[in-house]
């Protein structure tokens, strides 16, 4: 996995959603990958942004992926978002690690993404989070699935692993 990247196992307990990993925040090791679990998630959002418009998000994104959440290995973002409870929401739902990139780690994978944003770059400092942190989160061998997918305060997209012939 790329350097500035960092995860979270985030659960849910009696007070609500909370990174149970943010006290023991470590460098990630790789991602999961297998036959079945391919794919990850790229997730960005305002701050404060509903659980639920994000869970509706990652939804649709993977409706509209054709992709059943069980090919999802993480959900993945930028680094300001690693204690989002949205974000985390969608992990927990998932049953998943919630991998986090920092801003200069997914400005690095501009040149492959298909929504680059001057906006996002001046709140960021990345031209955009939820393809970045996808195609981040896999690496060369990542294809862009589902390109940055909207709803009114959130965005998804999702890459996979291709496959490579030996």
């Amino acid at each position: 996995m790329a350097n500035g990247a960092h995860v979270a196992f985030p659960s849910i307990c009696c007070n609500g959603l909370h990174d149970t990993g943010g006290r023991y925040l470590k460098r990630a090791g790789k991602i999961e990958f297998d036959m079945r679990r391919r794919c990850v998630l790229g997730l960005g959002c305002e701050r404060g942004t509903s659980v639920e418009e994000v869970l509706d998000l990652a939804a649709t994104a993977l409706s509209t992926a054709g992709i059943a959440a069980d090919e999802l290995a993480a959900v993945v973002s930028v680094d300001t978002r690693r204690r989002e409870p949205a974000i985390l929401a969608v992990a927990a739902k998932f049953s998943l690690p919630c991998v986090f990139f920092n801003a200069a780690t997914l400005e690095r994978e501009t040149p492959r993404i298909e929504n680059p944003s001057a906006i996002v770059f001046s709140f960021t400092g990345c031209h955009g989070v939820a393809e970045s942190a996808a195609l981040a989160a896999i690496g060369p061998a990542a294809e862009l699935i589902l390109p940055k997918f909207k709803s009114a305060h959130a965005t998804a997209a999702i890459a996979r692993v291709l496959l490579q012939k030996r």
